[in-house]
């Protein structure tokens, strides 16, 4: 859920002459039931400052950033109920005031990447491993990965950064394009501002379909490899353990500072093709 609620008046800067001060408790709670249940609800606050170049702000100004992740779990059970709330003040305006986005979601962690994004860790279950990624600027989703986010630059004379992720559609998937049975996962490449392409990986297969698409059946990895050719995007999707060791990979190529689909490599059956959602 993302709330948006405006501290500071467009074109208005803060006071960066008066001091102020704020604080929240972090806390524990711990509860024994008469069965034997252990109940533990933990509250964590965090606060940290951007740079001066956040990207969608000013050029010059800064973030105050407070992060609240409040935890619910029974001890010795499997998953977890657990909350991250992430907050941007302009550097300067008291906290006190309404936040300029507050963003409240599922998660057990968040963490900034690079001084522009948030990364929400969505792990809640203990066994299936995913990100949620958010601008640091305004609070506004960009996308969501099931393997551990890929962040490189444009090229190594331009420090710009780009970050790539995979989803993995679940079961309970509101676009009804991906619900389709042959989808296997979506490629997203991004700059720290907007999501820059998408791309649909499906296989003619539905069973190798959903083999791949598995979050108990299959892991998937997914790495930046540069050689004289240029630059391709490779991702490995592996039969997880008790099968027998199988993968399965998909390599796009980047060109200048896009995925070039058309030179995508992939088994017999798979295909990848533009989308956008």
């Amino acid at each position: 859920m993302l709330l948006l609620a405006s501290s500071v008046l467009p074109g208005q800067a803060p006071d960066l002459t008066k001091p102020f001060r704020s604080q929240t408790a972090s806390s524990i709670t711990y509860s024994g039931g008469r069965d034997g249940d252990q109940s533990v609800e933990i509250t964590n606050v965090a606060y940290d400052i951007t740079g001066d170049s956040v990207p969608g702000r000013p050029r010059g100004s800064r973030l105050a950033l407070r992060t609240t992740t409040h935890s619910k779990q029974i001890v010795g059970d499997k998953g977890i109920e657990s909350t991250v709330t992430m907050e941007a003040w302009p550097l300067g305006v008291d906290l006190k005031a309404k936040p300029l986005y507050g963003v409240n979601v599922p998660g057990i962690d968040a963490r900034t990447q690079d001084g522009n994004l948030w990364v929400v860790d969505r792990s809640l279950d203990g066994d299936t491993s995913w990100w949620s990624i958010y601008k640091i600027g305004s609070g506004e989703h960009l996308f969501d990965t099931y393997v551990n986010l890929l962040r490189f630059t444009v090229s190594r004379a331009d420090g710009t950064e780009r970050y790539a992720g995979l989803d993995v559609p679940p079961d309970n998937e509101k676009d009804a394009r991906l619900k389709d049975p042959h989808v296997v996962a979506v490629l997203t490449l991004s700059s720290a501002e907007r999501v820059m392409r998408e791309v649909l990986i499906t296989s003619a297969d539905v069973k190798k379909a959903e083999l791949l698409r598995s979050y108990a059946d299959t892991e998937r990895t997914m790495t930046l490899l540069e050689s004289a050719a240029g630059r391709q995007i490779r991702i490995a999707f592996d039969d997880a353990y008790p099968s027998p060791p199988r993968t399965t990979v998909v390599s796009i190529p980047m060109v200048k500072d896009d995925l070039d689909v058309t030179r995508a490599q992939l088994p017999l059956g798979l295909k990848a093709a533009v989308f956008k959602r």
